[in-house]
């Protein structure tokens, strides 16, 4: 069994290519809700939530965990790998190399949370694979509010994405990574400012292929003919069922289960 676990309802996005490339696994979704967001938090107090979460996951019976997170996966991943040892953990690991290896003006953007920016994962990547290309950075300040409490299209959504992305625009980006989970919600919303002009990159599909290969690495297939799915909430309930029915509407009728 696959437990995904995101700060909030960001990780619906991973979590909706896992269903469509595992359509035979069961999987338990985990929203942090009531600590959403991380990324204005300490990297000490998202290990700790996320340890807090990850025994929650591991008590459902989950095999493998993704961390469907961008800040949580800079802050606690090497953490969660070294007290769990013999779980497959996999994170979102920023980008940036499809992005190098894409643009044609030579300059990329990346939207991601501060937690993200200052962590391991990003700058290890950056330098690796971005040396030779231009990279505009650009935390996304109140974006996973918006999407958290279903403000993608508004007017302040809009406002607060174009002071983001025009910038951007200006500086000729062609490649626009979405560092955060959240971000893919706003695509739409990014397109019509960008009028499709930046290609937007979100690491869902390369996350699922890590899965992929972890679940044949250590055996963990599901044999299941009928899979079985759980979504789980630390806070308010409601809005991760709102976002599950508009995402995956499929599983409108699941139960969702609420832990305090």
């Amino acid at each position: 069994m696959i437990g995904v676990f995101d700060s909030g309802v960001g990780g619906l996005s991973v979590l909706k290519e896992l269903v469509n490339m595992f359509p035979q696994e069961s999987i338990v979704y985990y929203a942090d809700n009531a600590n959403c967001p991380y990324g204005e938090k300490s990297a000490e107090e998202v290990s700790q939530l996320c340890d807090d979460v990850v025994k929650i996951l591991l008590s459902e019976g989950c095999t493998l965990i993704v961390v469907a997170c961008n800040t949580a996966t800079a802050a606690a991943i090497d953490y969660l790998r070294e007290k769990y040892p013999d779980i497959p953990f996999v994170g979102m690991e920023p980008a940036i190399k499809p992005a190098a290896k894409l643009t044609k003006t030579g300059v990329v953007g990346v939207l991601a949370t501060e937690g993200t920016f200052k962590g391991r994962l990003y700058q290890q990547t950056s330098q690796k694979y971005a040396s030779h290309v231009k990279v505009v950075v650009q935390p996304g300040w109140g974006l996973v509010d918006l999407v958290e409490h279903d403000k993608i299209e508004t007017a302040a959504a809009d406002a607060l994405l174009r002071k983001y992305i025009e910038p951007m625009m200006a500086a000729k980006v062609d490649q626009l990574v979405l560092g955060c989970t959240h971000y893919p919600f706003l695509s739409s919303a990014i397109n019509q400012i960008t009028g499709g002009v930046i290609n937007l990159i979100n690491p869902a599909e390369a996350v699922s292929k890590q899965v992929d290969r972890l679940l044949a690495k250590f055996n963990l297939r599901d044999s299941k003919e009928v899979p079985s799915y759980k979504f789980m909430a630390s806070g308010n309930e409601v809005t991760l069922l709102e976002m599950v029915e508009r995402v995956l509407p499929e599983f409108q009728k699941q139960h969702l289960k609420r832990h305090p």
